[in-house]
């Protein structure tokens, strides 16, 4: 069985942010599968999606601090800034992080460890809202 959904992840402020909820209500079919593959694809090049610590928020803000540090702003050498300091800082994150992730499924369940969740890596002051395509591959259940 093959599902396929593309759909708006709400806009959020810059930084990290769980979004492993928001994704799995896009999807309930992913309740009715034994096994699969759910992989999630996120159609821009300012943003971007990793899986981390999902009970402490302080993970988070240490993230969102490391990469500033990582990818400063304002860079004399920088010629991308057409839209704003923040725009190829943005860019080199998405790159580092990627824009896919591959989660397994079990039971009808994302079979994440105990403390992962999926983040969205907003690297924009005003990104706005990001697309999403989830493609879940899967065996439906007995």
């Amino acid at each position: 069985m093959w599902i396929q959904k593309e759909f708006q992840l709400k806009a959020r402020p810059r930084g990290f942010h769980l979004v492993t909820e928001e994704i799995v209500r896009q999807v309930p079919d992913l309740t009715g599968l034994r096994v699969g593959i759910m992989n999630v694809f996120l159609k821009h090049t300012s943003a971007s999606l990793t899986i981390n610590e999902n009970a402490d928020s302080s993970v988070r803000v240490d993230f969102e601090s490391y990469f500033n540090r990582l990818v400063p702003e304002d860079e004399p050498h920088y010629t991308h800034t057409y839209e704003g300091s923040d725009d190829l800082p943005a860019h080199f994150k998405s790159s580092i992080l990627g824009c896919t992730l591959v989660v397994p499924i079990t039971r009808g369940a994302l079979n994440l460890g105990t403390w992962q969740g999926i983040y969205l890596c907003e690297h924009r002051n005003h990104g706005g809202p990001r697309t999403v395509v989830v493609t879940v591959q899967g065996e439906a259940g007995d």
